[in-house]
């Protein structure tokens, strides 16, 4: 990668849940990009995993265990950050409960097929067979996380004037194309109404919020699931993508490494979904 294409020289940056995946690829990117990383994740094997990708783009990288759901973890994490970099510059909040249990595979199938077989129009009792612990869990880390990292890189942009919030939201927040897991998109709407709020609340002190709402990504996680899932179900998931597949790692984290730069989007809500939703 050449200097010219180095946009975020000179910045600190904090990606959370970036142990795996997308959270991974993009602290992975920051870093090609000429900034100095942070991580953080509550695994501690896949966070060295992570740490070692990201150094080996050439930057220096933090890696740090933080539960985000936990506001004195988070607390924490930010004065560790506050020792090694002095400060931070960029924030992208990707730490998230996604629904990839058996039972969530259930409904994902359930729903999948109820969009693309006809069947009699019925309810798919979703929302009325889920316990209160199952809703209750997604908040903490979608939500309260997202809220106590926010706080915390707050406190360090708004005295130098200077920030870019990223937000990994979902099409979940945004359409029904999740319905089969209500809890996951109500938090992810959550994530999307907080995201406009405190965008206008700071854009004054030159602190830009947005938020990228995926919808698909192709994560290892999701590969799994493709390839259990077989052909059928591929294809049922294909018939509601116009562009026929998955966006990429890859793809969404150069969008995110754009939204840590210089531009003028305030409270935008970007979501690369393959034409699911237009």
């Amino acid at each position: 990668m050449n200097q010219a294409s180095k946009n975020l020289e000179g910045r600190a940056a904090l990606v959370t849940g970036a142990g795996r995946g997308l959270g991974r690829a993009i602290a992975t990117a920051f870093g090609n990009a000429g900034a100095t990383v942070a991580i953080c994740d509550i695994d501690p094997v896949i966070l060295a995993q992570a740490r070692e990708a990201v150094e080996a783009s050439g930057a220096r990288c933090l890696a740090l265990q933080c539960d985000v759901s936990s506001s004195k973890q988070v607390a924490s994490m930010f004065r560790a950050i506050d020792e090694a970099f002095g400060t931070v510059h960029i924030l992208v909040n990707n730490a998230a409960l996604v629904p990839v249990q058996p039972e969530d595979e259930a409904r994902r199938n359930k729903h999948y097929a109820y969009l693309t077989t006809p069947v009699p129009r019925q309810s798919l009792q979703f929302t009325s067979q889920m316990s209160d612990d199952e809703w209750m869990r997604y908040w903490g880390v979608n939500v309260h996380g997202v809220f106590y990292c926010t706080r915390e890189a707050l406190k360090r942009m708004e005295p130098q004037r200077y920030g870019r919030i990223v937000n990994i939201a979902s099409i979940a927040g945004i359409s029904a194309m999740s319905a089969h897991s209500p809890h996951y998109s109500a938090t992810k709407g959550a994530v999307i109404a907080f995201t406009k709020a405190v965008a206008a609340e700071v854009a004054g002190a030159n602190i830009f919020v947005n938020a990228i709402a995926p919808g698909g990504v192709l994560t290892e996680d999701f590969a799994r699931y493709l390839q259990a899932a077989g052909e059928e179900k591929c294809n049922q998931l294909w018939q509601v993508i116009p562009a026929g597949r998955l966006g990429t790692v890859e793809e969404y984290a150069s969008l995110a490494t754009y939204l840590a730069g210089e531009h003028y989007l305030v409270g935008q809500i970007i979501s690369p979904n393959g034409g699911t939703v237009i």
